[in-house]
């Protein structure tokens, strides 16, 4: 039976910011965390990262950091995704060539291609680069879904390994992992959902939570993979309210809010994203308490 490439609590990382730049400091600092931690992969420039915002020089920049301090301690699946196609093809062959693990490749947004240009979209890249790809399936995000028969074609190249299911619909799931088979990855990106995807079948999570409590998402895991479900069910109950927290406010500030907060970063995020609004910030205080992160 082959195992997924990929598995476990993987963090959605934000990019911190100070004076409009990144802070690679900081970022050092929070990758650091994570790893200690003992988190088994972390995603730069992802949604949670603010890619849609970063130049592309700072893009690469933040997945060529987070390759070399990482230094092969956990996976590093770079964010890569971009309504062109070809833009994701540079992103992807870049992270390539600075060492990252796979690609986290999310549906073309704004445009809304059709299935069949969903699937050769997934293809040219699959096929111009050879580096693990992730497929990442947001319609909230996105405006467009990538079907299950879409996904399970896919998932017949050699170089498509996984998908990040944030579409929090647990019926998929048992589809995807019947007609695919064992090797390819089941990644949930919806932390609310997340144990519930555990247990039909999935494998890890990308998650933005894990920012703020990456200890508690990793014992939720461990839990599950110990048959424990009572304490999976304790940790869960533990983070709901976090989950739920930082989705208050334009993701993800709320994020780096409860992280400056804990004094890990400043809580700037880039335009048109804004600062979280005075009015939550309490019932994210009250949510990273009761995470029980300090």
């Amino acid at each position: 039976m082959t195992a997924p490439l990929f598995k476990g609590v993987i963090t959605a990382l934000i990019t911190p910011l100070r004076d409009g730049t990144v802070d690679e400091d900081a970022f050092v600092r929070l990758l650091e965390r994570q790893i200690a931690a003992g988190v088994h992969g972390v995603v730069p420039m992802g949604t949670t990262g603010e890619s849609a915002t970063l130049t592309p020089d700072e893009h690469r920049r933040v997945v060529e950091l987070c390759v070399e301090k990482t230094a092969g301690r956990v996976r590093v699946i770079a964010g890569a995704g971009s309504p062109s196609t070809d833009k994701a093809i540079d992103f992807v062959r870049h992270a390539k060539t600075v060492g990252a693990d796979g690609a986290l490749v999310v549906t073309p947004y704004y445009n809304r291609p059709s299935q069949a240009g969903l699937k050769a979209h997934f293809e040219a890249i699959a096929e111009a680069v050879q580096l693990p790809v992730l497929l990442y399936n947001v319609p909230g995000r996105t405006g467009v879904d990538l079907s299950d028969e879409v996904t399970i074609a896919l998932a017949a190249h050699p170089n498509v390994v996984g998908i990040k299911d944030a579409t929090g619909d647990m019926g998929r799931i048992s589809r995807q992992r019947a007609e695919i088979g064992p090797g390819f990855a089941l990644i949930s990106g919806d932390d609310p959902s997340f144990l519930g995807y555990l247990a039909h079948g999935g494998h890890g999570v990308i998650s933005v939570s894990s920012n703020v409590a990456p200890e508690a998402m990793v014992a939720l895991y461990d839990a599950v993979q110990a048959g424990d479900l009572e304490a999976a069910r304790l940790w869960q109950d533990r983070l709901i309210g976090l989950h739920k927290a930082l989705f208050l406010d334009n993701s993800p500030a709320p994020t780096k809010y409860a992280l400056a907060r804990l004094g890990l970063c400043l809580e700037d995020v880039r335009l048109p994203l804004a600062a979280t609004a005075e009015v939550v910030r309490p019932a994210i205080d009250r949510a990273v308490a009761a995470a029980g992160v300090s």
